[in-house]
């Protein structure tokens, strides 16, 4: 079964599932269960067996992941007990009079946050959904704003772990420089490009439709904090708070974002002679992150206790806190990284058979644009992965042109790294998507659903744009031939839809 059709059976089982039954979890066991029943050819006892097997791989090897998943519930958690976050929320509650300037300024943090889509979306949505949720802003439409600053950012910022991930996803024999290349690509990032357009556009306007205008009209009715969170919330809300100020907010913030920059800078070898590029490119973001919320976790506790701002025993409390507030979140990553691993090369092999698929008809390099748009589209939202769709497209992209033609290797790997964060952005199995829903604590089915239509017209505009990419061999056509794509959508959308919440502050 391994490289043939069969092998996307898996992700459409769990992906249909997911979408009709809501039960994420379930649908992703199924899943996995189908791949393994498909690889060891319907022998139940060595497939629970395969099952088994790749959970432990993908959990050993994404271990550091979950590390920092832990200590940065923690942090969050000792930060709530403080009171800190309180006192953030009542300032910023005075301060920010609108649902606009709070997504506003939701949308800038993500955008300020461009290392990692990790550490961007919890840290975003630890920061701001006690802002959102004074204001009665739906939570799906937060986690459709942490999510549209997550990977689209990253992908375009020089300096993050993805201009890594591209960087090492080139074959180790190509000629190639890695991070040359990746800097090419940023501005033909159409989806990158025209997702943060386009979520500008609907914070400013309003003009929310299809799901998420329904989720935003329910919740104007009645605002409701999905059972899951709200149990915690309100164990959390009934706790004696500290008397943290606002800058006890903000300094563990601060230190967490440098030392995780500091994390990537030292792993990549800055101490070694490495230049500040150097070492971005050659860095291990996961180690980075975990040496990173470490740091920032013993300078909180380093600020807190002394000054008595919480109990020595309160602190310790956020330890079960923290993690509590993680395990959703790291269980739905977990089985995701599994259904991944079933699909891998060592496995069923979806990535060669559609590597194969692309190898065979890539003879029209007119169309090569908007073939790998659509590929990596497909891929990552089958698989859940951005960084393994680089993986296997885009070596195939320089076996394929070369340097022959310079300038269609820089579109088509654009086309790739643009395809691959839309599957991502739209996939239920997606490791961001799931953790954009444990930022703003938001049901993690229902912010798929909302946010499928904006991922929709983003990705359309963005086709077009790679087709005239492709019969002009010009990024720059393919660029502005988007961005007047999606003008006309915006346009459409203005005149069809209402706004459906206050367009002031």
């Amino acid at each position: 079964m391994a490289a043939t059709a069969w092998s996307v059976l898996p992700p459409i089982i769990t992906i249909v599932l997911a979408l009709w039954t809501k039960e994420v979890y379930m649908s992703l066991i199924i899943g996995i269960f189908s791949g393994a029943l498909l690889f060891t050819g319907g022998n139940i006892l060595e497939s629970i067996l395969t099952m088994f097997t790749v959970m432990s791989d993908k959990v050993g090897s994404n271990v550091n992941i979950l590390v920092f998943l832990v200590i940065l519930g923690i942090l969050v958690a000792a930060i709530s007990r403080s009171g800190a976050t309180r006192a953030y929320g009542e300032w910023a509650s005075k301060t920010i009079k609108g649902q606009r300037s709070a997504l506003l300024l939701t949308a800038l943090l993500g955008i300020v946050i461009f290392i990692d889509d990790y550490f961007n979306c919890l840290t975003v949505g630890t920061v701001m959904r006690p802002v959102t949720d004074k204001l009665k802003v739906a939570r799906t439409k937060l986690a459709y704003i942490i999510d549209a600053t997550a990977a689209p950012i990253c992908i375009i910022a020089p300096v993050s772990s993805w201009a890594a991930a591209v960087g090492s996803s080139l074959p180790e024999d190509s000629t190639i420089d890695g991070f040359s290349l990746f800097l090419q690509t940023i501005p033909f990032n159409l989806y990158a490009w025209l997702t943060i357009l386009f979520m500008l556009f609907i914070i400013w306007t309003a003009r929310d439709f299809a799901a998420m205008g329904e989720s935003i009209r329910a919740n104007s009715k009645k605002f409701v904090i999905p059972k899951e969170y709200a149990d915690a919330e309100q164990k959390s809300a009934d706790m004696e708070l500290g008397h943290g100020k606002i800058i006890d907010l903000i300094l563990p913030l601060l230190v967490l974002i440098a030392a995780c920059v500091y994390g990537m800078l030292y792993t990549g070898g800055i101490h070694e002679g490495k230049t500040i590029a150097e070492a971005f490119a050659n860095c291990d973001s996961a180690k980075s992150l975990v040496l990173g919320s470490f740091i920032a976790f013993v300078f909180t506790g380093v600020l807190y206790l002394p000054r008595r701002i919480i109990t020595f025993n309160a602190f310790c409390d956020s330890f079960g806190w923290g993690f509590k507030a993680m395990t959703p979140a790291i269980f739905i990553l977990c089985l995701a990284w599994t259904l991944s691993g079933i699909c891998s090369k060592d496995y069923l092999n979806l990535g060669g058979f559609v590597g194969a698929i692309v190898s065979a008809h890539a003879s029209i390099i007119m169309f090569l644009p908007p073939i790998f748009f659509l590929v990596a589209a497909g891929l990552a939202f089958a698989t859940g992965t951005s960084w393994g769709t680089f993986g296997i497209l885009i070596p195939i992209a320089i076996a394929v042109l070369g340097m022959n033609d310079p300038s269609m290797l820089v579109v088509c790997v654009a086309a790739v790294l643009s395809g691959a964060v839309c599957g991502d952005h739209a996939s239920p199995i997606s490791d961001t998507t799931i953790l954009a829903s444990a930022g703003a604590q938001c049901h993690h089915i229902d912010h798929v659903s909302t946010q499928l239509p904006y991922v929709g017209v983003v990705a359309t505009c963005s086709f077009f744009g790679y087709i005239v990419d492709g019969l002009t061999e010009n990024g720059w056509l393919g660029l502005l031939t988007g961005i007047i794509c999606l003008a006309i959508a915006m346009v459409i959308i203005r005149a069809k839809v209402p706004a459906l919440e206050e367009e002031k502050g």
